[in-house]
């Protein structure tokens, strides 16, 4: 496995058991819990919690999600608890910027929801794939329940991985948004941004949407001269990573800078800044006074880290 697959989400080669979606009942298997994105943890660990496919958690939850095969040859799913109402839930702390509410159902004892950014990096390889396949899905399903072809109420299919609408025929897949993120080189510094709304001090490598008909070496020029006014000569490809914040797929690449004035578009980005390689020494270990670094298990932390080290390959 090269380095570059050790990015969060990525390099736990879940055996996915796609002949197994058109099965209509799986036996041996567990399954992990999600509520509005937010996957149930262990308190004491940071572990998904996984219950037996019979708890009375299933009975009040849509049909599991198959999300593939353990390594002992059972099934794993996920089951949506999203139709439930915490008591006393303060609504202004949810789907923030990095909810920090934790959840407790009741019959869920010695588990928690917890905000999935929050616990990227707690989590093993394994449960942060499943976690993200997981979260990933049901965003799908909850977006798209009716078809884009008539507009008819479309019904889940294939384990999860489909739905089909009964009026037309038409069947639909889960979606993937391909953004290009880039590490922006000069010299001896890296090219940095920040949006609006993001917490003080915090920047990241700049990103951007890949539009139809374009290359990934061509969405990395233009997202990088419309942000930031820098134009870019070579490019190479660097690592992905999924990102289920809704549904992207992120592709890391690096960008040979041929130009240095920095022109920011606002409707785009609040500030962009080039960092050198002392200073983001400092802003990653947390000592810079002005910068703070990408959070940590984003493909941006990991393409600075690795950056830093020269172990990019």
């Amino acid at each position: 496995m090269r380095h570059a697959e050790t990015v969060t989400f990525g390099g736990a080669a879940l055996d996915r058991a796609a002949e197994l979606r058109g099965e209509p009942i799986l036996l041996q298997g567990e399954a992990i819990v999600l509520w509005r994105g937010k996957p149930a943890v262990l308190e004491d660990g940071g572990a998904l919690l996984r219950i037996s496919r019979d708890h009375e958690i299933a009975s009040i939850c849509p049909p599991p999600i198959l999300l593939g095969r353990n390594d002992d040859g059972s099934v794993i799913e996920a089951l949506d608890l999203s139709a439930w109402e915490p008591e006393g839930q303060d609504a202004a702390e949810l789907f923030t910027f990095l909810d920090p509410s934790l959840q407790a159902h009741p019959a869920l004892p010695g588990a928690v929801f917890a905000e999935l950014r929050g616990i990227m990096v707690q989590l093993s390889p394994r449960d942060a794939e499943l976690a993200a396949t997981a979260r990933g899905l049901m965003e799908w399903h909850r977006a798209h329940g009716f078809c884009a072809n008539c507009g008819a109420k479309s019904e889940p299919a294939q384990r999860g991985w489909q739905r089909d609408c009964p009026a037309c025929g038409r069947h639909h897949f889960p979606r993937t948004d391909p953004v290009v993120i880039m590490l922006v080189l000069r010299g001896n510094s890296v090219l940095l941004g920040r949006s609006p709304g993001w917490p003080e001090g915090m920047f990241s490598l700049l990103a951007g949407f890949v539009e139809p008909g374009e290359t990934l070496e061509a969405a990395v020029r233009r997202e990088v001269f419309e942000e930031a006014g820098i134009k870019i000569g070579a490019v190479d490809y660097l690592a992905s990573q999924p990102w289920p914040f809704p549904a992207s797929l992120m592709f890391g690449c690096s960008a040979e800078a041929v130009s240095d004035e920095i022109t920011i578009d606002p409707n785009e980005i609040e500030s962009a800044r080039w960092v050198t390689r002392e200073d983001m020494v400092e802003a990653m270990a947390g000592r810079h006074p002005e910068i703070k670094a990408a959070r940590k298990g984003a493909i941006a932390h990991f393409l600075l880290e690795n950056w830093l080290a020269d172990t990019l390959d």
